[in-house]
């Protein structure tokens, strides 16, 4: 058997999400693994880094596949992008070692969320960026993300439906920048939890809006409650920019 590792973009706006569902193949999953099958004429089941919630989208999802094909990478890349649906795209596919697994060999991943600031949105970014209209204060923004770096319980930061044993967690770094309006939050970490991202990101706009206090992150992460911490930030302006190994 071989070991086919790829590197995915995908636009989630009109998905239900990566992960496969039984009463819908309406899903990144099941897109790729239909025209993977038919390729190799076996049935395939991928094995991404992670599953992104519906709307989430991909600059640098990793999957990895088994199969018996002989066909080479390049013919496989070109199928997919024959088939698979505009918004889906594999820019990089290659053979790897046997024991490559994508979600349990990752080592980091570093995820992006983008805010339209301006005070009307971009018809064009709709689906692409979080609009909001009330100017952001991102000093103190930067300031509450420091309380939230290195080795945390991040219970607070957690979905309610999220079902890890562990919700301890490691933060790299966040970083907070803005262009033409457009905000930018880069967070780096070992792992995350089910909406970790999008709730931080939530708390940091309310941070950047004066209704918390930069040094309230430190209170929430010591409540490792969910209601400790702010509203979840739309799925939309989300992406996964990179997988570390």
């Amino acid at each position: 058997m071989r070991n086919i590792k790829m590197i995915i973009q995908y636009d989630g706006s009109n998905f239900k999400g990566f992960q496969r569902l039984k009463d819908n193949d309406n899903t990144i999953q099941g897109k790729i693994e239909d025209v993977l099958s038919k390729m190799t004429e076996e049935k395939i089941e991928i094995i991404a880094s992670g599953r992104t919630d519906m709307g989430v989208h991909a600059l640098g999802q990793v999957a990895n596949f088994k199969t018996k094909s002989d066909l080479s990478v390049e013919k496989m890349q070109k199928y997919l992008y024959k088939y698979l649906p505009e918004s889906i795209v594999v820019t990089k596919i290659e053979e790897v070692d046997d024991r490559f697994h994508s979600r349990y060999n990752a080592k980091s991943k570093i995820y992006m969320y983008r805010i339209d600031n301006s005070t009307y949105h971009n018809p064009f970014n709709r689906k692409y960026t979080y609009h909001v209209d009330k100017k952001l204060d991102l000093d103190k923004m930067k300031e509450a993300s420091k309380y939230l770096i290195g080795k945390h319980d991040f219970s607070s930061f957690a979905s309610s439906r999220s079902k890890k044993k562990s919700h301890v967690r490691t933060i790299e770094y966040i970083k907070i920048q803005e262009k033409n309006n457009i905000v930018e939050i880069y967070v780096k970490g070992d792992g995350f939890l089910y909406n970790m991202v999008r709730i931080i990101v939530g708390t940091l706009i309310d941070v950047g809006h004066g209704k918390t206090k930069p040094e309230a992150l430190k209170e929430m992460l010591e409540a490792k409650n969910r209601t400790a911490a702010c509203d979840t930030a739309p799925a939309k302006g989300l992406y996964l920019l990179d997988v570390q190994y």
